[in-house]
Formats: C-alpha cells, structure tokens, sequence
C-alpha cells in the first residue's frame, strides 16, 4: 500500500466513526422515543425539595456551561436534574425546537421548553403566565447569559416560541 492509499483509509474510518457516534441508533425508530428511552433508563426517583419546580435538561456529556446553567436555576426555586444524552438532536426536533433556535441543552418544565441559556427570571414569567407556547428559547450560546458568563456580554433576546412555530422575542438583553 501507497501512503495515498494509507491516508484515504485512515480518513474513511475516521468519517464512518464519528457518523456512528452523531448518527440516531438504530434502535429508536421515532423521533418521539428519545425522551421516553432516556427518562425509563433512570432508575432513580427524583425527589423534588418542597417548593421547588423540577426541570429535566438533557444535554451532551461534558457541558459545563449547562450545568452552570442548572445551578443558576437551582438558586431561584428550580430543582434541575440533567439528563446526558446523544440523542439531543433528537429530542430537540421531537419538542418542536428547529436548528435556528438551537442550543447546547433542552430543558422540560412544567408542559413547557426552554431551550438554551434562558434567564430563570423569564422561566419564572413563562410559568405564571402561562401563554399558549411551546416555550422559550436563547439560541446560540451568548456570553453573558446564564451559564455563559464573560467579560464582553452580547445582546440576545429571549424567545417565545408559539405553538405554530412562530417566534416573538419575549424579553431583550442589551
């Protein structure tokens, strides 16, 4: 073997691996199922401090800065338990959330989503109001939102994602 012949077979195994790690397995046939897979797989029952609104975020092994996220929510009345999973993408299409309102984590809360690095202020409106929504959304990963803190904070709105789809921006930060 040539090295030429050398390189097309490393670059061939390596795409093949990494498309067996991002692609669906084959054991889930509907989208819809990714979210019931992972929640019978725990076998632990969450135990919800009294008062306290339980949020299930499901995000990718290693995420820090969704667990920061997390632990800004916990400080505000939410008890988040997090959820590792390699069928994001999944989940994410399965409750509605396209790849322009896209994050880094999908929470569920109390019949609604919230996608990405939301205020808890604004979960807390969405609760007590109650509109007729999917949810919220941050897309992207803006620093300066909850769990992506830095020195240079970018503007974002905070998103209210309609049951049709369609979005209105549901608070701004400047």
């Amino acid at each position: 073997m040539n090295n030429q012949q050398i390189l097309f077979i490393g670059s061939f195994i390596t795409v093949a691996v990494a498309a067996s790690l991002l692609w669906p397995s084959s054991d889930i046939e509907k989208p819809q199922d990714a979210a019931a897979i992972i929640l019978e797989s725990s076998n632990s029952t969450v135990q919800t401090p009294k008062g306290a609104i339980l949020v299930t975020m499901y995000k990718n092994e290693g995420c820090m800065c969704c667990t920061r996220w997390a632990e800004q929510m916990n400080n505000e009345g939410f008890y988040v338990t997090e959820k590792v999973t390699r069928q994001l993408g999944i989940i994410k299409s399965e409750q509605g959330i396209s790849n322009e309102l896209a994050s880094c984590h999908t929470a569920m809360i109390d019949g609604y989503i919230v996608e990405g690095h939301v205020p808890p202020v604004d979960v807390q409106r969405l609760l007590e109001e109650r509109p007729d929504a999917i949810g919220l959304s941050v897309p992207g990963m803006p620093e300066g939102s909850p769990g992506m803190e830095g020195p240079n904070p970018d503007p974002y709105d905070v998103l209210l994602i309609s049951s049709d789809g369609s979005t209105s921006v549901f608070s701004s930060y400047k």
